[in-house]
């Protein structure tokens, strides 16, 4: 399908772009109806459903990618789907089989092939899954029926300048209890971060860092992303913890530092009090891939890292391999990649 769209690919950011189709499928009677594609991008759902009043709601983020030969690929499209479905069993909604998870993905990149950007922009088309429990119910209880969604918007890339390093400061505040829901991508986290993340904002920094919400001692998560530190022994190190959302960039990151760049990879516990021992750290997700911390407040005191201005070298290169591996330019593992 080739559709001109009036675009400027160099100028886009990461905001909402109607694009032609999405597709949506239902839960009901126990079981999930075959779902379609559709022009329509309103829902209309009862005013008693459960993800309105108790949360009852998961969703997912991966982006679609051109490569140089103009073909279009998905990056381990498969972990969202079994992230979304560790997600939908934390809160009783039924699982989407993986084949229909990654089959609605294909269907919706197909259908707005137009919208996925030149290769060499640096701009991708994001897609963004989602499940919301609807119907009649007024009761603390699962919903008696589900809409399974996935829509698509062209994202630029987070970075207009190329990577440059960010400022946070540690949060006084907890986005996720101890044996919560801080490992499953559902809306209550983010709720949760908005009056922490102004906080920060209004203070200059670009996000805040949340610590273990037992004992306040360890780093968990970075704003809505995951925190990775490289030791001074050139270790790659990211925290341990049930609180955290398990990163598909991250595992990514963890696989590359490993096989691509031979380095020792540690998932263990990360002290506020230890942040000398990192000569590099970053926050890596989908949205940004990565974003290198320049310093950390804490206590009142600004620790810098590599440097406020500069990006390290291992944060460089890790960034180059996986950015090449997503746009197809360097080798993947096997597994990783999902040509549509």
């Amino acid at each position: 399908m080739s559709k001109d769209v009036n675009i400027d690919w160099s100028n886009l950011g990461f905001n909402y772009i109607k694009t032609d189709y999405r597709y949506i499928s239902v839960w009901k009677d126990g079981k999930w109806d075959e779902g379609k594609l559709t022009e329509d991008n309103m829902l209309t759902i009862s005013e008693a459903s459960t993800a309105l009043h108790y949360g009852q709601q998961c969703f997912e983020g991966l982006k679609a990618y051109r490569r140089k030969d103009g073909k279009i690929q998905l990056f381990r499209v498969d972990r969202n789907a079994k992230r979304m479905n560790d997600s939908n069993k934390k809160l009783l909604m039924p699982e989407v089989p993986v084949e229909k998870f990654i089959d609605a993905c294909m269907q919706v990149v197909r259908a707005n092939e137009h919208f996925v950007p030149p290769y060499g922009s640096g701009a991708t088309l994001y897609l963004r899954p989602f499940m919301i429990g609807v119907g009649n119910n007024i009761g603390v209880k699962p919903a008696p029926e589900y809409i399974f969604s996935v829509f698509a918007v062209p994202v630029g890339p987070y970075f207009k300048e190329g990577l440059s390093p960010c400022n946070f400061m540690i949060a006084d505040y907890d986005r996720a209890a101890p044996q919560g829901t801080g490992g499953q991508k559902v809306g209550g986290n983010y709720a949760a971060s908005l009056h922490p993340h102004l906080i920060a904002a209004e203070r200059g920094f670009a996000d805040c860092i949340y610590l273990d919400p037992a004992t306040h001692t360890k780093i968990e998560e970075v704003g809505a992303a995951n925190f990775f530190g490289i030791t001074k022994n050139n270790e790659f190190v990211t925290p341990v913890s049930p609180s955290i959302l398990p990163s598909i960039t991250k595992y990514s990151l963890m696989d590359i530092a490993r096989d691509y760049l031979k380095m020792p990879v540690y998932e263990r516990d990360v002290y506020v009090d230890n942040l000398d021992e990192f000569k590099e750290a970053g926050a890596c997700g989908t949205a940004a891939v990565i974003t290198p911390i320049g310093g950390i407040e804490y206590n009142n005191e600004l620790h810098v890292f590599h440097s406020e201005k500069e990006v390290g070298p291992v944060i460089k290169e890790l960034y180059r391999i996986l950015c090449g591996i997503q746009f197809g330019d360097v080798e993947a593992p096997e597994g990783w990649i999902f040509e549509v």
